[in-house]
């Protein structure tokens, strides 16, 4: 599903380069539930959203089901990534002026979904994750745990083949922490694959390999 080879990123200032990333090879078969590890500023996040499409300022190559990343200009990776990718932000990323049913309506809206078709997808994720009493309140009116649940919501909306997610559970007590865990490895186990950045030893368990960085290199495998 994702082989990059020799991905680099590095910022330029008085003509020195810092680099967060150096030399990144690694592949990611279909199916899989992989783990990024590492100190703060290993380059982590940095490498998620290289993944994600959402950063393109980078060197080498990346392809993602055979489509060469590297080579695609800024609409055809949206459009990657709006098919096949679902995003998990460590603080939500929920939109506060609308509704939970909004939030979760917007992915559809973005893909053309017809009207009746989004309300019965709205409506079976709503039940899925059992949060139908929720769907009329704003992100503020609810709690930490509540509002990642729906974070993690809208990003399966979709179905996405691929689900990234950074520190999905950073901002969570441990019980809310393991309730997200549990519900990525179901989705795992149903064929997604998952891709999470985490500082936890325990959330790494529940994938079926840890990728550690350090100062931007990969250092294990």
């Amino acid at each position: 599903m994702i082989q990059t080879r020799n991905i680099e990123k590095f910022y330029e200032s008085g003509g020195q380069k810092t680099f967060v990333l150096r030399q990144i090879t690694m592949d990611v078969k279909e199916g899989e539930f992989v783990s990024i590890m590492g100190p703060s500023g290993s380059g982590k996040s940095t490498l998620l959203h290289i993944l994600g499409m959402h950063d393109s300022a980078w060197t080498g190559e990346y392809y993602f089901m055979e489509q060469p990343v590297h080579k695609l200009g800024k609409k055809e990776r949206a459009m990657l990534h709006n098919r096949y990718i679902g995003f998990v932000f460590q603080s939500y990323h929920l939109l506060d002026h609308l509704t939970v049913y909004e939030n979760l309506e917007i992915p559809l809206s973005y893909k053309d979904v017809k009207k009746g078709d989004r309300q019965s997808i709205v409506a079976d994720t709503l039940d899925r994750f059992q949060i139908v009493g929720k769907k009329d309140l704003y992100p503020n009116q609810l709690s930490g745990g509540q509002q990642q649940l729906v974070g993690v919501a809208r990003a399966v909306i979709m179905n996405p083949k691929l689900i990234l997610a950074d520190e999905p559970t950073g901002n969570l007590h441990s019980s809310q922490g393991r309730e997200i865990m549990e519900l990525f490895k179901k989705l795992n186990a149903e064929g997604t694959t998952i891709i999470q950045v985490t500082h936890s030893e325990e959330n790494a368990s529940f994938g079926s390999r840890v990728i550690q960085l350090s100062d931007g290199w990969i250092v294990k495998e």
